[in-house]
């Protein structure tokens, strides 16, 4: 009897250990596809094509599930888009008459800062894009290889909704995911391109979308709110360290943008906390801004070069696989 005990012990405790490998492998690890996505066409175009030493981006399966809710109307333009013109290009400017982009390198708190200072014709140039242009949990790509299937010019690291079950997901106009982070601060992109803050504890996303919402990015904190800093030198993201690789976005006026990604966690690059990232921005002339997913995340990609030295340890330089970007001219 007793051994008959013990063979049953051992099976139920194999058995509890397969569900809870299970579990953790299913929430962190194994791809759930709930909907593919058809991007747009770009509106503006790289003046030179990506390199092609990476094999392309292989087709998404069928989605299983539909979004949540959408919204026929394209963004509406604050100002007309000029006549489209042949794109200039250096390694770090872009201008084709619709999209200014200037590059620059700057130093500050013992590390290395990218900034990308961005003015636009048109809100429709400022987008998002998915990983394998899929919606779904734990499907994941680097930002170079999201970048060159949306034929941006410039990209960022987004939010890594994937990694979590909560906090809005609205892209491009289409609500994704309405099951609210209640403690989630968000950045609001609305069809004029204008920003906003919003806390998900008070606003539902269907109401965001109603109000005009194109893009919510539910990460944070919000670094500025009307170009004064919104965070402290106690605050920080979970349980990262004061300072870190750090990717933001920010606006300084109407369709002027600035994307800012430090490098960190290296010997030549500190890292940032969120108080001097936040101080960066402003000292930029932004008004509003946001902190996107950091650390091993981080990471700029311009014209399908990746800008910055994203590492997750500091031992090696390469980039993550996330699952979303923010980026110009999709």
């Amino acid at each position: 009897m007793r051994n008959v005990n013990k063979i049953m012990g051992l099976l139920w405790a194999l058995l509890l250990f397969g569900f809870t490998a299970y579990a953790a492998l299913d929430t962190f690890v194994i791809e759930h596809t709930y909907t593919v996505v058809e991007e747009a066409a770009p509106s503006a175009q790289v003046s030179e094509p990506y390199p092609s030493q990476e094999p392309a981006v292989e087709a998404a399966p069928t989605a299983i599930a539909e979004p949540v809710s959408a919204t026929d109307a394209a963004p509406e333009a604050t100002a007309s888009p000029a006549a489209t013109t042949v794109p200039v290009s250096t390694e770090n400017s872009y201008a084709d008459g619709n999209v200014s982009i200037t590059i620059q390198e700057i130093r500050v708190y013992d590390s290395t800062v990218y900034v990308a200072d961005v003015v636009l014709s048109s809100p429709e140039y400022l987008q998002t894009a998915f990983a394998n242009s899929v919606y779904g949990r734990n499907v994941t790509a680097k930002t170079s290889s999201i970048a060159r299937n949306a034929n941006a010019i410039l990209a960022v690291n987004g939010d890594y909704y994937g990694a979590r079950q909560s906090g809005y997901v609205i892209r491009n106009g289409v609500l994704y995911r309405d099951k609210a982070n209640k403690s989630a601060e968000d950045l609001v992109i609305y069809q004029d391109g204008t920003f906003g803050i919003v806390n998900e504890s008070q606003i539902t996303a269907q109401a965001l979308l109603d109000s005009g919402a194109w893009n919510v990015l539910s990460f944070g904190p919000a670094l500025l709110i009307d170009g004064e800093i919104a965070v402290d030198a106690k605050d920080e993201v979970g349980r990262a360290k004061a300072s870190n690789p750090r990717t933001a976005i920010g606006i300084v006026d109407d369709l002027h943008y600035l994307f800012v990604v430090s490098d960190g966690r290296t010997n030549s690059s500190e890292g940032l906390s969120l108080k001097e990232l936040a101080q960066v921005l402003q000292d930029l002339g932004a008004k509003t801004a946001y902190n996107l997913d950091g650390g091993g995340s981080s990471t700029m990609v311009f014209q399908g070069r990746v800008v910055n030295n994203p590492t997750t340890n500091g031992k090696r330089i390469t980039e993550r696989s996330v699952s979303d970007i923010v980026c110009i001219a999709c």
